[in-house]
């Protein structure tokens, strides 16, 4: 078996309501999702996907060309050949064995695999209406992105009114309580929550000793992306509960057996469309300690690429049994989405942060006013807290502000 051909087909996914709403102020490109389609000389066919404006590591031409006229067996785990193209050629590789993908990854220990529902910081009602949504959909969990610029006790707030005790939260700080003085006290106050069971990255992971005053004050447990601090760091001066764990083939299956030997469990963060998701539980299947619900964002995407959906049973998925990556792809409907770049703006807007005091600092995108915070310009998630986007509407007036706010941040007592 060789391979004789690779294509790309660049798709612009929709989003559902409220992340569409939402991503379009800084994470637009996350609509754009290449597919990787293999094709083998016994005329078999492979798929993978990358999410080419987020995804580790993209398919480059030179990726490509690398595996044309190889056996996949001979390649597939080279984690630099790019997300999709590596998960194409494990997926062609297990139909021409007749098996589905996890049989070439380790021994199966799981029929079902925990998933949870995922979205980009919010105003409260949009968080509670998309935690309604993943109740509806059969998830019983809920990555939230926790962001100073939003009160995120009201955020939370929201979402545990119309969930039950039983459906579980992990609010993702990425770094952003600065340090452990700053964040005990907003962490105590959200553990007072009972839906709440984690928090991820509450201060930069690197500041170890902080990381350790950081979860012996909390109830919650505490998660980590693998890798920072330095794993042997992080097991020995014991900063978290567990890790989060993406990449690819190889590194997942490496960094998954160092946590199962350190009794560590992880969710996987693979990230990506229904194509992605699939590839997703396989590893999950092998995975002894990928115990925490995995992170696919496969609840963002409106039309489901396969032609018959993933679904969500009681907070699960179930592994695919039918070889390889077990789904069959819609390729009629792929044609109707198909885009010629990969490239994809992002609203054109300058946005107010919104202070109880009803100071507003304006700032034309969400980098700088990520560092205006870092710089310490900004409270640290301070209560009552918003964020309000003014869209381009294409008069003077708003051109000549959008120009000002590029310029640096502008801080007023009201509106300009």
């Amino acid at each position: 078996m060789k391979v004789t051909h690779v294509d790309r087909v660049v798709l612009d996914v929709p989003f559902m309501d409220q992340p569409q709403r939402n991503m379009a102020r800084n994470h637009a490109g996350w609509h754009i999702s290449e597919l990787i389609r293999v094709e083998t000389d016994d005329g078999l066919v492979g798929w993978g996907e990358t999410l080419p404006n987020y995804t580790y590591h993209r398919v480059s031409d030179a990726a490509i060309e690398r595996v044309r006229g190889r056996n996949p067996f001979e390649v597939m785990w080279d984690d630099m050949l790019g997300c999709g193209l590596q998960m194409a050629l494990f997926d062609v590789a297990a139909k021409r064995v007749g098996v589905p993908l996890y049989r070439l990854l380790g021994e199966k220990v799981r029929d079902w695999c925990p998933i949870g529902w995922w979205s980009i910081d919010m105003p409260p009602e949009d968080f509670q209406a998309e935690a309604k949504s993943a109740l509806a959909q059969g998830y019983t969990a809920y990555k939230l992105k926790a962001r100073p610029w939003f009160d995120i006790v009201a955020q939370v707030r929201a979402v545990c009114e119309v969930v039950p005790e039983t459906f579980h939260l992990d609010v993702d700080f990425n770094g952003l309580l600065i340090d452990a003085a700053a964040a005990v006290p907003v962490l105590k106050e959200l553990e007072k929550f009972p839906n709440v069971m984690f928090f991820e990255s509450p201060i930069p992971q690197e500041d170890v000793e902080g990381n350790r005053r950081v979860r012996a004050q909390t109830r919650c447990g505490i998660a980590m992306h693998y890798g920072s601090p330095p794993i042997m760091t992080a097991l020995r001066e014991d900063v978290c509960d567990g890790f989060v764990i993406g990449g690819g083939a190889t590194r997942v299956l490496r960094e998954g057996a160092v946590a199962a030997q350190a009794n560590k469990p992880f969710w996987l963060q693979l990230v990506g469309t229904c194509v992605t998701t699939a590839g997703a539980m396989h590893f999950r299947a092998v995975l002894s300690h990928a115990r925490w619900a995995a992170i696919s964002c496969l609840n963002m995407y409106m039309p489901s690429l396969l032609r018959m959906p993933l679904a969500v049973q009681g907070g699960y998925i179930r592994v695919p049994e039918a070889p390889g990556l077990g789904v069959e792809v819609d390729e009629g409907l792929l044609g109707r989405l198909r885009v010629p770049t990969t490239e994809k703006e992002n609203l054109r807007a300058f946005h107010a942060v919104v202070r109880p005091n009803g100071e507003r600092t304006y700032y034309w995108s969400e980098e700088q006013y990520r560092e205006d915070f870092l710089a310490g310009n900004q409270p640290v998630f301070e209560r009552g807290v918003t964020l309000e986007s003014y869209p381009d509407d294409g008069s003077p007036g708003w051109r000549e502000t959008y120009e000002r706010v590029k310029q640096a941040p502008v801080r007023v007592k009201g509106k300009l």
